[in-house]
């Protein structure tokens, strides 16, 4: 596809829509954006600001009463007819993608199918919203019933815009809520184009999308008329959005960062080791991805091994122009970010561990204009070194050499981080002591980086509250009301 032809798929609308309608931002306020992989300029989106925040609630509130009282099966059947708009359009759907957050094109397609497939998930799950009885004896019935929270504020980050726009607003629509997406500011163009997709499927004011940064964001999640606010990014901003929401005492859903371990025994195939090592990394969108296992705790007597062969499979991944098909890495997601991983990449030599392969812009001069760097992977790590210790959201992984099994869980479990962990062994003993000991929400033995729908994913401590991809997430966007019935006659 062309140049021409790809930036014609870009959404014609820019501005904030709510209750239906698109709107301009109340203060004029506009945002610029910049495709990562080339450099050029990709127009601009409207920023939201406060007011324009409390008009998208008020418009969502309104729909909410109405929207509630929608049957079930009704709400299933939208879903599935806005899944199958997606499949339709999922190839400009990726490429948008592509050329607004940086990651390839092929890997962006299989973000949209995750969508579709979430939209279809949730809405055969509507009848499972079940409350529950209590016998309390013959004079009286007790049962709880659920009922949905109301307007739903998600704030999505960039790494997989436009599935976490569609396919996170599936639940909560589902259980009966309204919805008002703030997608990232350094990539909004997906989730617009979405609005723009589905216009008219949905009654006016049930799906929202109010682009902007992080005054948007804090004040949808401080208003007084958002029942829930949902979040996905960093540890650091799933603090602020609870301290905005404390005062509503609202619920959330917070899918935070990660500083993931894979652990490999002794007995384990160094083969298999190094292979997972660097899929868990997750190098095709740059490692940006909290779910990224980038300590990788490998046993002494098969360390040199994974490293020897951890070198060449990296090769693999070779940074290129996102809406290149073949491409098989993307780009970083802005010029602060790319800065940041470097200085990270620095702080390692600095400290130093040994530089196995990458840690530099590619060479390619036709890539200068984008925000690339290479997979990059030290060896020689310890648990002292910063890039041990903080989540980079960069293609940079530390491997970590250990012998003492009490000493590497306790460097494992160490950090304020609880995401994921790759387990690899042949002792199924000790594959379940250690996915028991480890402190993560998402544990993989003999498997790394998947999702698997219907199985809840979330993490431990500062990594986040609640479960997604399953039952739970749906449940979360209801409440319990218990209903008691006197059966007692009347005296006479």
């Amino acid at each position: 596809m062309t140049k021409e032809n790809a930036f014609d798929l870009l959404p014609v609308n820019r501005g904030l829509y709510y209750g239906g309608k698109w709107h301009k931002p109340m203060l004029g306020k506009v945002t610029e954006l910049m495709s990562p992989g080339t450099g050029q300029s990709l127009g601009q989106a409207a920023e939201g600001t406060s007011q324009d925040v409390d008009a998208a609630v008020a418009a969502a509130l309104a729909a909410y009463h109405d929207w509630r009282r929608v049957h079930p099966a009704e709400r299933a059947k939208i879903l599935r007819r806005i899944a199958e708009i997606v499949r339709k359009n999922a190839h400009e759907l990726a490429l948008i993608d592509a050329l607004d957050g940086g990651s390839p094109v092929h890997e962006m397609a299989g973000d949209v199918e995750n969508a579709a497939c979430q939209l279809d998930f949730f809405a055969g799950l509507v009848t499972e919203m079940k409350g529950s009885s209590v016998p309390l004896g013959p004079d009286s019935m007790n049962f709880s019933i659920r009922e949905p929270r109301g307007v739903v504020g998600r704030i999505i980050p960039f790494n997989h815009p436009f599935m976490f726009c569609a396919a996170k607003s599936a639940a909560p629509l589902a259980a009966g809520n309204t919805v008002i997406v703030k997608p990232p500011e350094q990539a909004p163009l997906s989730a617009l184009r979405f609005a723009e997709l589905i216009e008219g499927l949905l009654p006016p004011g049930v799906f929202n999308v109010i682009p902007g940064g992080r005054d948007a964001g804090a004040a949808l999640a401080a208003h007084r008329d958002v029942a829930m606010i949902s979040l996905i990014g960093s540890v650091p901003a799933g603090r602020a959005v609870m301290k905005a929401a404390s005062d509503t005492v609202k619920p959330l859903l917070l899918e935070l960062g990660g500083k993931n371990a894979l652990i490999a025994m002794p007995d384990s195939d160094p083969d298999e080791v190094a292979a997972a090592v660097v899929a868990g990394m997750n190098f095709t969108w740059c490692g940006q991805s909290c779910g990224s296992t980038s300590r990788a705790f490998i046993h002494d007597d098969i360390y040199d091994a994974v490293v020897e062969r951890v070198k060449a499979r990296a090769a693999e991944f070779k940074p290129g122009n996102p809406t290149d098909p073949a491409t098989t890495m993307g780009a970083i997601i802005s010029p602060v970010q790319h800065a940041r991983v470097l200085d990270f990449i620095k702080s390692a030599v600095d400290e130093g561990a040994k530089l196995v392969c990458g840690g530099k812009r590619p060479d390619d001069v036709k890539l200068a204009k984008g925000l690339f760097i290479e997979p990059t992977i030290f060896a020689n790590v310890t648990t002292k070194m910063r890039i041990a210790n903080e989540e980079i959201f960069g293609p940079v992984l530390s491997m970590l050499r250990w012998r003492d099994e009490k000493q590497m869980l306790s460097d494992v479990n160490g950090l304020e981080y609880g995401l994921t962990c790759s387990i690899w062994t042949n002792d199924v003993r000790k594959a379940h002591r250690l996915a028991g000991d480890v402190q993560a929400g998402v544990v993989w033995i003999n498997e790394v980086s998947r999702h698997f729908l219907g199985a809840p994913f979330g993490g431990y401590k500062q990594s986040g509250l609640g479960r997604e991809e399953c039952l739970e997430e749906l449940l979360s966007y209801t409440q319990e009301k218990h209903i008691h019935i006197n059966l007692k006659r009347p005296a006479r």
